[in-house]
């Protein structure tokens, strides 16, 4: 440990050996500064007139062996510290106008760490005083460690059995004060998943019925547009005189008819013609049978605009669009059955927690005995 400009003491160094260390001297040698200076390093209350006169601040620095995976060495972890070969590298600074800082294996941390460190570091025993004793945690843990197995096994059961109790006396709480969150959660659900229920909406129906309400909303013009391609295609019967593909291409395929003998390119291309007339004369079928098959429904039309409205309704509170409508009805059923089921939660936890505090009695009565006994 280094000592730095507090009271009476410039610059030290004190060399801790492991286990006990007894610190004597004469009157004013700097004993209480010493004694001072590790309970600062272990969180003692800072005070501005321990610093040395003319000094800005007062500095302790420690280095103390610690066990991994001890309790010290996991609260330090916890606090972003790390280990130094199996080390505490923890420093206190004291500052001429009484502000205090703290820092453990190299990150700043508040100074009550430096408290809590100290219950599993260091045991300071004064001249009238013997600090860890005087608490009843130590007390039991001294006591505890005397007594061997005729306490480690009751204290395991009660222990096992104390935070069981905590678990279940927790989610009680959480179940019970959140009774009307919980109700008014459940009746939200329930009316939407009626909503939907009574819609009756298919996965995909939105986007059909979008389809189909275009299609019915211009079938004029589709029935027009349908009809015109197929007499430029195939012709129109009420204008004989009138050109059209299938009869271009007729006229083509004829034209090389007489002279593809002559060269197999020119053979090739004729063949593409046909094939062209072929798949002209079928497309023209297909656009008449379209053009024979669109009606204007005005009243399918106005049946199709009444349920995409019944629809709309749903995706505006539930999804963007149906499917997702559907996926959030299986979700909110799911929800719906867990919150419908807090309820017997609530009776199975009630009746856990009481067998638990009788349960924690009666072991709380045995580990009192083994300790009696031991002590």
């Amino acid at each position: 440990m280094r000592i730095r400009s507090l009271g009476v003491i410039d610059d030290a160094v004190v060399e801790l050996s492991p286990g006990f260390t007894a610190v004597t001297g004469e009157t004013g040698a700097g004993k209480t500064m010493v004694v001072t200076s590790l309970g600062l390093l272990l969180g003692g209350r800072a005070d501005a007139a321990l610093v040395r006169v003319g000094a800005k601040a007062a500095v302790i620095e420690g280095r103390i062996a610690v066990a991994p995976h001890s309790p010290a060495a996991v609260r330090a972890e916890q606090a972003g510290a790390e280990l130094d070969d199996d080390a505490l590298l923890i420093s206190r600074m004291v500052s001429a106008e009484g502000r205090s800082r703290a820092h453990v294996g190299g990150r700043s941390v508040p100074v009550s760490l430096l408290g809590e460190l100290a219950d599993d570091l260091v045991a300071v025993h004064g001249q009238t005083d013997q600090q860890g004793l005087l608490r009843p945690a130590r007390q039991r843990q001294a006591l505890d460690r005397y007594a061997g197995d005729a306490v480690a096994g009751p204290l395991a059961e009660y222990t096992a059995a104390y935070r069981r109790l905590r678990e279940v006396s927790t989610e009680l709480d959480e179940l019970t004060t959140r009774a009307r969150e919980r109700a008014q959660e459940a009746d939200l659900l329930r009316f939407g998943l009626e909503e939907i229920a009574a819609a009756e909406p298919r996965a995909g129906e939105d986007v059909e019925l979008a389809a189909e309400a275009e299609r019915l909303g211009h079938a004029e013009a589709l029935a027009s547009a349908a009809s015109a391609a197929h007499g430029a295609l195939a012709g129109d019967p009420e204008d004989p005189e009138g050109l059209d593909a299938t009869t271009l291409i007729g006229g083509a395929i004829r034209a090389l008819e007489f002279v593809r003998s002559h060269d197999p390119a020119l053979a090739a291309l004729a063949d593409r013609l046909t094939e062209i007339g072929i798949l002209v004369a079928d497309v023209a079928g297909e656009l008449a049978g379209y053009a024979d098959n669109l009606d204007a429904d005005p009243l399918r039309l106005a049946a199709v605009e009444e349920r995409r409205a019944v629809l709309a309704q749903l995706t505006r509170k539930y999804g963007g669009n149906i499917n997702e409508v559907l996926t959030w009805a299986e979700q909110g059923a799911v929800r719906l059955a867990e919150l419908d089921s807090d309820d017997d939660r609530i009776g199975e936890l009630g009746q856990e927690r009481d067998a638990l505090r009788v349960e924690l009695g009666q072991l709380a009565q045995l580990l009192t005995d083994a300790r009696s006994e031991a002590a």
